[in-house]
């Protein structure tokens, strides 16, 4: 997923993304560790997805927090 995709997400939906992500990584885990993991590169391309999910929803919500101080000093 292209993190332009990525920053169209609701929030309920980045938890169900990330969940699913981390999921399969433990499972890709599992196949590792029994030396038949036929995809090498996805375990790599799921952690760059987890950490890009979890930064733009840390960024979006510090920019919501931003804005809703904002707004209130403006009052």
């Amino acid at each position: 997923m292209k993190p332009s995709d990525m920053r169209n997400l609701a929030d309920a939906d980045f938890a169900k993304e990330i969940e699913a992500r981390k999921k399969e990584l433990m499972e890709l885990r599992f196949q590792v560790a029994m030396g038949n993991l036929a995809q090498p590169h996805r375990v790599r391309e799921l952690r760059r997805e987890v950490a890009q999910l979890n930064t733009i929803r840390s960024e979006q919500s510090r920019a919501a927090r931003v804005g809703s101080a904002q707004s209130g000093e403006q009052q």
